[in-house]
């Protein structure tokens, strides 16, 4: 699987458009981009349904944060995007492709979407072209979704960008602000042989 990261440092944050969204490489060194990064780590439904192994409570994490998306593209192992509308270029959201596993062709996906964007179908559009991507361009074979036991909104939109669910992962993510207690996650996936799900709306 060597060509997967090779073709994936040649083009570390392409551009993805489609479905009335354009998809972009968030700047640590954008004031906009890192304010719009911290409300969406410290919306409370975020952070309802996420516990992130390092938190961002200030600008100076958020940066830092944003710094480190940027490495991790460097480097081939994910890739970060900011979600934004097409005509507008208004900040959406983020999605991303994570743990990139070149050795079994395999990723994890995930996404947030802000407040002020959530009931226009973001989150499905944006997955739908982030899929579209990593399983065609990007190269890849697998692409994993897993979320918290109970978050029935991003249940839906797996299925409906046609992740697959595959079982409950017992006690695989940390409970809602938590680092001393766990909860079940379902785990969803979709491969590159998968029919390709109906565009979204």
């Amino acid at each position: 699987m060597a060509h997967v990261r090779a073709r994936f440092l040649d083009h570390p944050f392409p551009e993805l458009h489609g479905h009335g969204l354009r998809l972009c490489a968030w700047d640590p060194e954008s004031d906009r981009d890192i304010e719009a990064w911290l409300r969406g780590r410290t919306d409370p439904e975020f952070q309802r349904w996420n516990t992130p192994l390092k938190t961002v409570t200030d600008i100076d994490g958020a940066r830092e944060a944003l710094r480190s998306r940027a490495e991790n593209a460097a480097d081939g192992s994910a890739a970060s995007f900011r979600i934004t509308d097409e005509t507008t270029g208004a900040t959406l959201g983020d999605i991303g492709v994570h743990t990139i596993n070149t050795a079994t062709s395999c990723a994890r996906v995930g996404y947030w979407v802000l407040p002020e964007a959530r009931g226009h179908r973001v989150a499905t559009r944006a997955l739908t072209l982030v899929s579209r991507w990593a399983l065609t361009e990007l190269g890849l074979h697998r692409l994993e979704l897993g979320h918290a036991l109970g978050h029935d909104a991003s249940c839906h939109i797996a299925k409906r960008c046609g992740f697959l669910l595959e079982g409950t992962l017992r006690d695989a993510m940390f409970e809602a602000g938590r680092r001393d207690a766990f909860r079940d996650v379902h785990l969803h996936a979709r491969l590159a042989t998968d029919p390709e799900p109906a565009a979204p709306r």
